[in-house]
């Protein structure tokens, strides 16, 4: 009977490494296995990702870019510029660009450059004041203090260092601006240690952060939805071109664009795809 207990052995051992792979890939996301891990997974899925998601575009509009666009127009930003972290198949701009003329200017961020690839089709429309940056969230190329509202949805908890990605997120934003973002909730939360919070704790994160006016409330099943602003007073400073906001990633100089390309004046410089992608995170120097 010894074939039986190597067996039982062997079943055994799938199941956990089965059981370790759903948590690591499907729970975490390849949150724990590092970067790449994360970035491959999302590149993987993009071309299905908003079926997978089953996104509905009534319910987002009503539920996420109408807040927003409210919060916004309550604090006195007329044509706004917003900066979508993780922005993906482009969930929020979408969102706030399709029923209403949106007046202001969006620019999205993902490190999975086949997710931005996703989304550009659909936010065609809008491509004159619609911008995607491909590019870790954890070195934002823009100057401090640049932002009427940044958004970073569904995605801290999959950064290698969530902490650091909520102190670029509140450095670029304005006095006044409107920080927008999600704390994971529920039975799946508790199986990543580490990488979420419980309310108070996400609240006192903020508070060092020196945000005020935190309002974090129920969303969906997984997740609540987390509000804040940065304080100082608010300055109308209307649409910027994007030559104005961006800066170099490796440097922090601020960048110019010649023909297909960006560069810095210390020689660091970086494409836009033939789609139309700002190819930040293959940055290069110059010879």
């Amino acid at each position: 009977m010894a074939w039986l207990g190597w067996s039982l052995g062997l079943l055994a051992l799938l199941g956990g490494v089965a059981a370790f792979l759903y948590w690591q890939l499907i729970i975490a996301e390849g949150a724990y296995l590092g970067r790449r891990v994360v970035t491959w997974l999302y590149d993987a899925s993009a071309h299905a990702y908003d079926n997978i998601k089953a996104f509905q575009p009534t319910y987002e509009e009503m539920l996420l870019a109408r807040p927003l666009r409210q919060k916004l127009a309550l604090s006195g930003f007329t044509d706004p510029l917003v900066l979508d972290v993780a922005t993906g198949t482009a969930r929020l701009p979408y969102g706030l660009f399709r029923y209403t003329q949106y007046p202001g200017r969006v620019i999205g961020l993902d490190l999975s450059r086949k997710m931005l690839v996703e989304a550009l089709p659909k936010c065609q429309p809008w491509a004159d004041r619609l911008t995607f940056i491909w590019q870790d969230a954890s070195e934002l190329p823009f100057p401090d203090d640049i932002f009427d509202a940044v958004a970073c949805l569904e995605a801290l908890e999959f950064m290698p260092d969530p902490d650091r990605v909520l102190r670029e997120l509140a450095r670029v934003l304005r006095p006044g601006g409107i920080l927008l973002t999600t704390n994971r909730i529920g039975k799946t939360a508790r199986w990543m240690p580490g990488r979420t919070h419980s309310a108070q704790a996400l609240e006192e994160k903020l508070q060092a952060l020196e945000m005020e006016m935190i309002r974090i409330r129920p969303w969906q099943v997984d997740y609540e939805m987390v509000w804040a602003i940065k304080p100082g007073v608010r300055r109308a400073v209307g649409l910027r071109a994007l030559d104005e906001v961006l800066r170099c990633p490796r440097c922090h100089a601020p960048v110019s664009r010649d023909g297909d390309r960006y560069g810095c004046e210390q020689g660091h410089a970086f494409a836009v795809s033939a789609e139309g992608i700002l190819e930040m995170a293959s940055v290069r120097q110059e010879a």
